[in-house]
């Protein structure tokens, strides 16, 4: 049955709503049981689909389609998930809302689960939005944080913006192809290479969706949202809804619109070049800790996008590969964040930032499982060897020479190694500036995120080669379908 194939879907449809009804009847004080449920259905969803790695199929009129790029992506969304819901059992403690909490983030991965999974237009447009919405409300859930409201206002807005754009963009394509089929546009190719209006599309949709992966000079919500949004929240919409969008692009442009490859192959080259280095400068004289990690964001999906210029077998799976590791440095550097901001709004809960760099003097003896995760995972988003970050940067970066693009790959070693200094500059203040106060015992929750993130991230350093092989053979669903 079709239904069958979207068993980790289910589980996800069924935790949330377990979630919500369980958390109506339970006491404040009680409500820390939320985490612990939502922790086990995200795991189960994850389990599923890890068993159902190289299943083929597509269901509901081939509206989605579940192969090895989808249950790639459904890994990465439900990974990063499941440190956001671990890290949350904290954040969360004393809330009267942890059911709504845990509700939109797990319907909000539901959404990127299907964007994953889709094969239609349409239902791409509609899990986009399922998963958008959800994250609108989460950006502002501090209701009495200006800062959480002004963050959630600025996403909300360009969000919506982008989303019309990608709209108008699809009603382009169905315009001249008469479906919104992604196999169906990519049959029609020539019909869209030889009208205007293809171009137009292409336009509309690098816009749209260069505004939820954060490519300049789309990018101007990501610092203020990542910086005022909580610190876990950050964590989801830096290391999943940002790949959200990178999978969308992978099927829209590199299947869907193979034809006008010239066209946009040109615009990500930009992109690309603009990004990661506008990324990288920025972030060098940024003293908010989740604003530096926000613009390190934006370099990285730099990286990610010369997978969309390069177009090699080599270079859609590091590019692919890329997104994984991303996910547990991103979102793991966002959760040591949040550990620090618990301690310094512990010892003072009127601190205006407790983001800021000062606050992170003298961390490794304050809280050592936090400072020394921290360092791991800025050492893998500089591409230290021997972590996650290194061997997606060879992989890329390498595939990226053999195909003949030498310049764009020294574009992005210079500006790897830009990022060094403010990565270094944070090892600086968590182990060579003292700091005030004593050592603090670190929350459970946060540390098992960590202990889980820095596994990950580890694993793929020392462990490459099963990871390279699961993202080549994604990267191979999208040369089937486009190249």
């Amino acid at each position: 049955m079709d239904i069958m194939l979207f068993a980790p879907e289910l589980t996800m449809v069924a935790t949330g709503l377990a979630v919500l009804l369980i958390g109506l009847f339970l006491p404040v004080n009680s409500k820390k049981v939320l985490g612990y449920l939502a922790s086990l259905g995200i795991l189960a969803a994850l389990y599923l689909t890890v068993t159902s790695l190289g299943t083929n199929s597509l269901a509901f009129y081939d509206t989605v389609s579940v192969d090895a790029l989808s249950q790639f992506f459904k890994i990465v969304f439900l990974v990063v998930a499941l440190l956001f819901s671990i890290a949350a059992i904290k954040y969360t403690e004393g809330s009267a809302h942890v059911e709504e909490f845990y509700v939109l983030a797990i319907f909000a991965t539901i959404g990127m689960m299907f964007v994953a999974s889709a094969n239609d237009l349409m239902v791409l447009f509609v899990a986009f939005e399922l998963a958008s919405l959800s994250t609108y409300a989460l950006a502002g859930f501090e209701k009495k944080n200006p800062q959480s409201l002004e963050a959630a206002m600025k996403y909300f807005l360009i969000g919506s913006l982008s989303g019309a754009l990608m709209l108008f963009g699809i009603t382009f394509l169905y315009g001249v192809t008469g479906t919104t089929s992604i196999p169906g546009i990519a049959a029609g190719g020539a019909a869209l290479a030889a009208s205007p209006i293809g171009l137009f599309a292409v336009v509309l949709l690098i816009a749209g969706m260069g505004f939820k992966i954060a490519l300049v000079p789309f990018h101007m919500w990501a610092p203020d949202t990542y910086q005022g949004a909580p610190s876990i929240v950050s964590s989801l919409l830096a290391a999943g809804s940002k790949k959200m969008g990178i999978v969308a692009a992978f099927k829209v442009f590199i299947v869907a619109l193979i034809a006008l490859k010239v066209e946009w192959q040109i615009a990500f080259a930009v992109l690309a070049v603009v990004t990661m280095t506008l990324g990288n400068v920025a972030a060098l004289s940024q003293t908010s800790v989740k604003r530096m990690l926000a613009y390190s964001s934006l370099a990285q999906a730099g990286y990610i996008t010369m997978a969309f210029v390069v177009l090699t077998p080599m270079a859609l799976g590091g590019g692919i590969l890329y997104a994984l590791s991303h996910g547990f440095m991103k979102a793991g550097a966002f959760i040591a964040t949040a550990a620090v901001v618990y301690m310094v709004l512990s010892e003072n809960k009127d601190t205006q930032n407790p983001d800021h760099i000062d606050n992170f003097k003298g961390l490794g003896q304050r809280m050592p499982v936090t400072a020394l995760s921290m360092t791991i995972f800025v050492f893998a988003l500089a591409g230290i060897p021997l972590t996650a970050g290194y061997m997606s940067k060879f992989v890329l970066f390498s595939s990226t020479i053999q195909a003949g693009f030498a310049w764009l790959a020294v574009i992005a070693i210079i500006n790897s190694a830009i990022s060094l200094f403010y990565y270094a500059k944070i090892v600086k203040y968590m182990y060579f500036l003292p700091g005030e106060g004593s050592k603090i015992s670190e929350p459970l929750p946060y540390t098992i995120a960590l202990a889980v993130a820095v596994i990950g991230v580890l694993a793929i350093g020392f462990w490459p080669e099963p990871f390279i092989y699961w993202a080549m053979e994604a990267g191979k669903v999208l040369l089937a379908g486009g190249i």
